[in-house]
């Protein structure tokens, strides 16, 4: 049987450390490539093509969400598993949305890692049994009336756009990372205010922090 390669992508070195030490013992799998931002993880995806992408959601320049979205766009037979410390149900919600295939809890075991990342490649979808109870608890008792703020849909553009801001990136610094020059950054933010109906940086972070794109330590000075 060949190995399952597997790409992790999470901010903290220490954890991705870890990680690839405790999968190192499984001799089915095999970390082919770390990566430390949003971006940095479609980088590598595109061009390591693993089977595998474990995911955390808060991470710089680009989140695990917006991440996942463009990877899974560009290669459909990529599973992403998301591995977060959160277990909000948005969270879940925009994972899965994103196109992630599974979402485990960070106090999870190293067995059950395991298992899920050979549930994923076998076509299979995985979550936390917390997560699982969970949603099974609100289908057996459903919800009467509909949201009272449907979500809005961003393009990937302004998704990125967004984070940026959030995360207190000047216009300058944002067509850098972007590629893009600082006119059309300015284009994407007022598209982007105008469909959040949001207009000022302040709320953009809230929304941003709302909607899983930041943590809220990121930006806590500027709200």
């Amino acid at each position: 049987m060949s190995l399952i390669t597997i790409l992790l992508a999470e901010d903290h070195q220490i954890v991705r450390e870890g990680l690839r030490k405790l999968l190192g013992h499984d001799p089915g799998l095999t970390v082919v490539g770390e990566a430390e931002d949003g971006r940095q993880a479609v980088a590598l995806a595109v061009r390591l093509r693993p089977a595998v992408v474990l995911m955390d959601i808060a991470m710089p320049t680009l989140n695990g969400l917006d991440a996942t979205r463009q990877i899974v766009k560009a290669h459909p037979q990529i599973r992403v598993l998301i591995l977060s410390a959160h277990n909000e149900d948005a969270y879940v919600s925009s994972a899965t949305s994103a196109g992630a295939v599974g979402f485990l809890l960070k106090q999870s075991s190293v067995h059950e890692l395991c298992e899920a990342i050979r549930a994923v490649v076998a076509g299979k979808t995985w979550f936390s049994q917390m997560i699982t109870r969970r949603f099974e608890r609100r289908e057996a008792k459903p919800q009467a009336g509909a949201p009272a703020h449907p979500a809005v849909r961003l393009t990937d553009r302004e998704a990125e756009v967004l984070q940026l801001v959030a995360e207190g990136k000047a216009n300058k610094t944002m067509a850098a990372v972007l590629g893009i020059g600082i006119k059309t950054v300015e284009k994407h933010r007022e598209h982007l205010m105008a469909k959040l109906d949001i207009h000022d940086t302040a709320g953009l972070t809230r929304y941003a922090i709302a909607s899983g794109v930041i943590e809220n330590a990121v930006q806590s000075t500027v709200i």
